[in-house]
């Protein structure tokens, strides 16, 4: 399990899990709960460089949203792997 800090957004932190490449699980803490649990059951099962692609730049406010952030945490996943 990784936990990501997230900046500029209503949620706090973002919980990863990923296994062989694969998103296994996603729960944000805090934040706009339908909108995060959405996201959260879409990109399971998903490669990581997919979800990137499909969720790095989308802006909700202070340049970033919920995806975004979920998508630069997966990135420091997927560098450090």
């Amino acid at each position: 399990m990784y936990t990501y800090r997230t900046n500029g957004t209503c949620s706090q932190a973002i919980e990863i899990e990923t296994e062989n490449g694969v998103v296994r699980s996603v729960r944000f803490i805090g934040g706009c709960t339908g909108n995060t649990q959405g996201v959260s059951r879409l990109v399971v099962g998903r490669p990581v460089d997919e979800v990137i692609g499909l969720l790095k730049g989308i802006q909700c406010r202070n340049g970033t949203s919920c995806p975004d952030q979920l998508a630069r945490a997966l990135e420091k996943i997927r560098s450090a792997g």
